[in-house]
């Protein structure tokens, strides 16, 4: 299993968010790129790179700092937010990027999905972050009156490498994932499956291991040193 430091950026800034909701956030310094730098230095292979204000406006509004990150950390970056074209996916994978992380667009057009797959197969990574088990969109603003499991299917069916999957109301508290829709979505797809959201120990990552994710994004907690920084280099794959 892979520990993935997130960074997530809302004005350029680094910043993590209390179950999403963009009113309760928490900055982590003034540069997203310190933040990146940060994390390569505790030893990390990948970062998980958000676009806040993206994932609302459904446009690349930290495009710099992003590209920033992908070329001066020299790291292994997936990135979300966003990205709702195939010219979007296009160009963060120009600029670098080894994943792009697709969400809105999943749900609202699976044509597209299925194109953009097909363009870059194993890189395109399907987010389901669900709220009261329905899957949110646009920033985990607004409901799609869809299903995990049922998204999951037919995200593997239209071709995503990996399923990164975040229980929203987990996010950012630090008490722990949401280990029965995990264990339930890891039953469901064959594709690996990347988890996010609640981890605030190493008990939890040991817990994440034993479920057989392939990676787990962490955030709040490797930022207020719940889970200590040493401990990312010993989760690389």
């Amino acid at each position: 299993m892979i520990v993935i430091p997130a960074v997530d950026i809302l004005g350029g800034t680094p910043v993590q968010l209390l179950r999403g909701e963009y009113d309760r956030v928490t900055r982590y310094g003034d540069n997203a790129l310190d933040a990146a730098l940060r994390w390569k230095q505790a030893g990390a292979s990948w970062l998980h790179v958000v676009d806040l204000d993206g994932a609302r406006s459904g446009r690349g509004e930290n495009s710099d700092a992003i590209r920033a990150i992908i070329e001066e950390s020299g790291l292994q970056v997936q990135v979300g937010g966003g990205l709702r074209t195939l010219n979007d996916v296009s160009r963060v994978l120009g600029w670098g990027a080894e994943r792009a992380v697709i969400g809105t667009t999943a749900m609202r057009d699976p044509d597209l999905l299925r194109e953009m797959c097909a363009a870059y197969p194993e890189q395109i990574v399907v987010s389901l972050d669900t709220r009261g088990g329905e899957v949110a969109v646009a920033g985990w603003t607004q409901g799609s009156g869809r299903t995990l499991l049922d998204a999951a299917r037919e995200a593997e069916a239209a071709g995503a490498a990996r399923i990164l999957f975040t229980a929203i109301e987990t996010d950012g508290g630090m008490a722990g994932p949401d280990f029965t829709a995990i264990e339930t979505l890891l039953h469901t797809v064959t594709i690996p499956v990347i988890a996010s959201g609640g981890v605030g120990s190493v008990d939890h990552l040991l817990a994440l291991e034993r479920t057989g994710v392939e990676a787990v994004i962490v955030g709040t907690a490797l930022y207020e040193g719940r889970v200590p920084p040493a401990v990312v280099a010993q989760y690389v794959g």
